[in-house]
């Protein structure tokens, strides 16, 4: 079921959103050198190395670090950058890790491959098994302002809960945070 909704609504999505994902691919085209995605290095399912897209939003000569471990994360940016982040908008690409079944709607969000201490936290949890999510219960309780520590608890938490129910309620939640970019430090 799970399966099933999360390519469900990617597709209807894609086809809803593919005019303006193509306006926004230019825009980054052509106000920023560099390609209008930038491909990251994620961690997955059973810790497998996925490359998930995103919109660029920050210049090519920036740390492959969370944003919020950068000290001053403004000089990164490209000219849109910071509001294609603050709306969230650079995370609509990854429907297509959900359409390849890197990701899911809703699951612990995908670790850098270089976050070492997250994937060792997780891995002991056992929320390494679970398949990473655009949006998750970690993302609607905190976000950037969660310790590793937390958001490993909350991620587990996850997992010994979910549902089909559980997801849509997250989903809920993760719409009305963005909106209101209500845990977002960056």
């Amino acid at each position: 079921m799970k399966r099933f909704f999360d390519l469900l609504i990617s597709i209807i999505l894609l086809i809803l959103l593919a005019l303006p994902l193509s306006f926004i691919s230019v825009l980054i085209f052509f106000s920023s050198k560099g390609p209008s995605l930038y491909w990251s290095q994620r961690v997955g399912k059973q810790n497998l190395i996925f490359h998930m897209p995103k919109f660029r939003t920050m210049s090519p000569n920036a740390p492959e670090v969370a944003t919020h471990l950068l000290e001053n994360p403004s000089k990164y940016y490209t000219p849109f950058g910071k509001f294609i982040r603050k709306y969230s908008i650079d995370e609509i690409p990854q429907l297509y890790s959900i359409i390849k079944g890197d990701m899911s709607l809703v699951g612990p969000r995908p670790a850098l491959y270089n976050q070492a201490d997250l994937i060792e936290l997780r891995t002991e949890a056992g929320v390494h098994k679970l398949v990473p999510g655009i949006t998750g219960l970690a993302q609607v309780n905190g976000r950037d302002e969660l310790s590793i520590h937390e958001k490993v608890d909350i991620d587990k938490s996850y997992m010994e809960q979910q549902s089909f129910l559980f997801d849509l309620y997250i989903i809920w939640l993760t719409v009305l945070k963005v909106v209101k970019r209500d845990g977002i430090s960056h």
